[in-house]
């Protein structure tokens, strides 16, 4: 029995994509860009999150979160160490690396621990929103209201801590159909989920995408591959190495984002790595440490209307 030919049709079979959400671009392509410092832009993104003891599955659990009968006090403390413990070292770490960093962070975190959101502050670092709490999770099962409550619920209860985020991350940076138009009317600039590129690039709407990578996340190689943290930080040298070599080549910029976790790399036997991660790219000549604003800046700058 033969098929039906409309069984093979499909009215977005086209070049480029399958959806109008940006234009097909490839790196390799495009007119070099230029950083104000170096060839690679090092942007750090440490998530702060807060973990409810009891996790929402609808419409799905966030990475990390609670996993044994409840209350899961277990689960529940390790993650509250990177808060109380972790997330200092790490601002020691930038701190001595001069190295700016982008904290996506819960409102709950802000609204729980005003000293916490003061020590990143005045360390110059940049806050971006990262939903409510580990529980304000985003697919396409949410209703287009349900979704625009959450996002701007997030900016306000920050805003009310004296923080106007300018970008956004999703838990396990999942959007819905709806995700980058609702950033885009609740005023954030970028958001930091979309992974297919090593630059910014924009979307149709307005909306700039900064790719924050998972792969060299420490939650993936540490915590799901089971590498050690110096396997960790060479996985990250690596990669800048690579890039500086392809920048010189080009002439032009590129960018390595580094996603770290408190509670995963601020432990006593893993931050050494990153210490001594940031001090070695802080001595390279192509490294230029900024945050996700400051790097969206200098793209719009160069971006060809």
């Amino acid at each position: 029995m033969s098929l039906d030919p409309a069984y093979l049709e499909y009215p977005r079979r086209r070049q480029g994509y399958d959806h109008d959400l940006y234009a097909w671009s490839a790196l390799h392509q495009r007119p070099p860009l230029k950083w104000p410092h170096g060839s690679v832009a090092v942007w750090v993104c440490v998530s702060l999150e807060w973990f409810p003891i009891i996790p929402s599955d609808t419409p799905f659990r966030a990475p990390g979160h609670m996993q044994t009968a409840y209350p899961d006090f277990r689960h529940y403390t390790a993650r509250d160490y990177g808060n109380r413990v972790g997330v200092g070292r790490m601002l020691d770490a930038l701190g001595a690396a001069g190295a700016p960093a982008s904290f996506a962070t819960n409102a709950a975190v802000a609204e729980r621990y005003p000293e916490l959101l003061g020590a990143v502050q005045a360390g110059g670092h940049e806050v971006i929103a990262h939903s409510t709490d580990m529980n304000g999770t985003i697919d396409s099962s949410l209703s287009v209201e349900a979704e625009r409550t959450l996002i701007t619920e997030a900016r306000d209860r920050l805003a009310a801590c004296g923080v106007q985020p300018d970008g956004w991350l999703s838990i396990a940076r999942s959007q819905s159909f709806n995700t980058p138009d609702l950033l885009v009317e609740a005023g954030y600039r970028y958001a930091c989920d979309w992974v297919n590129d090593e630059l910014p690039y924009r979307f149709r709407n307005g909306l700039i995408n900064m790719p924050l990578n998972h792969e060299l996340s420490d939650r993936q190689i540490i915590a799901v591959q089971q590498q050690s943290a110096d396997g960790w930080a060479q996985s990250q040298e690596d990669a800048f190495d690579w890039l500086a070599a392809e920048a010189a080549a080009s002439g032009g910029a590129r960018m390595l984002p580094i996603h770290v976790t408190p509670y995963i790399m601020g432990l006593p036997y893993r931050i050494a790595a990153f210490e001594r991660l940031l001090a070695r790219l802080a001595a390279r000549p192509e490294c230029w440490f900024a945050c996700a604003g400051r790097i969206v800046d200098a793209f719009v700058g160069q971006e060809i209307k």
